[in-house]
């Protein structure tokens, strides 16, 4: 049992054509929701973001995107499911992620990971489509050690 106190979202958006988007990305953790967004544009084709919550922010509405606030604990990593969501926004709302690692309390003894083993590698097959015509939520699974 601990605070959570940072958690880092690395996200790479494929390098296939349309695959950036306008739309809003979301991180479900610890029994929480968060918004990913910075000042960047965000989720263009082929760029790698790492957002990061709490301590050291990157994030907009740094305060309203904190696992301090109310204060997350490493207890509810588990009886929670850790998820990324997408919600399609603008003219070509699809996206394509390509690759996501959550890592919760980096740099700490005992950091927690999170990651998709679908999406290691770069093939077309180990990339995912989000739009509301194909699905919105890719889940995670927590990798430690």
């Amino acid at each position: 049992m601990a605070a959570i106190n940072k958690i880092e979202a690395y996200l790479y958006t494929a390098n296939v054509e349309s695959a950036g988007t306008d739309g809003w990305v979301y991180l479900g953790i610890a029994g929480r929701e968060f918004s990913l967004d910075s000042s960047n544009n965000d989720f263009q084709q082929g760029q790698t973001f790492t957002y990061v919550l709490g301590e050291g922010a990157n994030v907009l509405e740094p305060d309203y995107n904190d696992p301090r606030k109310p204060q997350l604990d490493t207890d509810d990593l588990d009886r929670y499911p850790a998820y990324i969501r997408f919600e399609p926004e603008g003219k070509y709302p699809a996206w394509c992620l390509e690759r996501v690692i959550v890592t919760v309390n980096p740099g700490s003894q005992t950091p927690h990971r999170f990651d998709n083993p679908r999406l290691v590698g770069s093939a077309d097959n180990q990339r995912i489509w989000l739009d509301q015509k194909y699905g919105k939520v890719l889940y995670l699974k927590r990798y430690d050690g």
